[in-house]
């Protein structure tokens, strides 16, 4: 049954890279401490295998705990040196938390892809 879940998890998260850029997408409605170390670990593994620049697309996020703004936290801390992370299509609850944590100070965020593409 764990293993069920596990697979579950890791569908609810899909990367595709593109030529100067990865976009990963999170498709489910909460980023939450279920699927926050799945991200995490997707992170690690685009700055391992020299991915500079990443695009999160939330827009099918519509809640976002504690464990889900530390995973962006770290994507943000993994590229920002040598690229950037941007986030893009939060949803107003999301977006919301991202204010009242002050992160929209630390974070790059965009409307849409297109807008974040744009950015990098």
């Amino acid at each position: 049954m764990i293993t069920k879940t596990n697979k579950t998890i890791n569908m609810s998260i899909t990367t595709e890279k593109k030529s100067n850029f990865a976009l990963v997408k999170i498709g489910v409605e909460k980023l939450d401490t279920i699927v926050a170390p799945d991200l995490k670990s997707e992170f690690v593994l685009l700055e391992k295998s020299g991915t500079k620049n990443v695009i999160v697309d939330l827009t099918e996020t519509k809640y976002c705990d504690s464990s889900g703004l530390s995973a962006l936290l770290v994507g943000n801390r993994l590229f920002k040196e040598n690229g950037k992370l941007i986030i893009s299509g939060l949803q107003p609850n999301v977006k919301k938390l991202i204010e009242i944590s002050q992160l929209h100070n630390v974070l790059n965020i965009a409307e849409t892809v297109s807008a974040a593409e744009a950015m990098i």
